[in-house]
This record gives structure tokens, sequence and C-alpha cells, in this order.
């Protein structure tokens, strides 16, 4: 399913799914992900004792369990979807929850 942008519903969704996964497996006010959306796009940056950093792009496909990955590169500033060989690429599984686990071994907080 092609969608022009995330849904509202979707987007509060996806608003607990990362203080539930703040909460149980970062544990603490130093180390956070939080998320902007713009169009179709969930970006997650994490914030690690007080610096922001992008970690990965998730695309809507219409699916909260079934989201497009793209993992952030620092080497070029960019997105890259067909970027799987790194760190954490095992836990991409569609899931937001999966992506939040895959930038956490990808980049160590």
């Amino acid at each position: 399913m092609k969608t022009k942008g995330i849904p509202k519903d979707v987007k509060e969704k996806v608003e607990e799914i990362i203080d539930t996964f703040n909460r149980k497996t970062l544990q603490g006010d130093d180390c956070y992900y939080q998320a902007r959306f713009k169009g179709k796009y969930l970006y997650l940056d994490r914030c690690d004792y007080g610096n922001v950093g992008p970690v990965c792009r998730l695309t809507y496909t219409g699916n909260i369990n079934d989201w497009e990955f793209a993992i952030f590169k620092w080497s070029t500033e960019t997105y890259d979807a067909d970027e799987w060989m790194f760190p954490g690429s095992d836990f991409v599984d569609g899931t937001i929850k999966g992506a939040m686990k895959a930038g956490l071994e990808a980049y160590p907080a």
C-alpha cells in the first residue's frame, strides 16, 4: 500500500512503542530514542548524554509492523536502505522495536 503520510493514530502508537522501549531497554534519562515524522518517514534519533544524532529512517508501508528500514551512514551523512553489513542488522524485522535494537548495536550508547 502506498501512502503519502503517516496517520495520526499510527504516530501515537509509534510514540508509545518508543516510550516503552526507552523505559524498558534504555532505563535512563541520559540515553533515549525520539521520533521525527516527515511525510511517510519516521526518523529515529537517539539522545546520548545530551547529544542528539540520527540512527535510522523507517518508511511507512501501511502496516505498523512492516516498515522499510534505512540505516544512517555517518561516512556519507545519508540514509541507506541497501546497507545491510552493520552490527545489529539481524534485528531489522520490519518493526520499530527491531529498528531501535539494530540502532543500539550499530551505534552503541
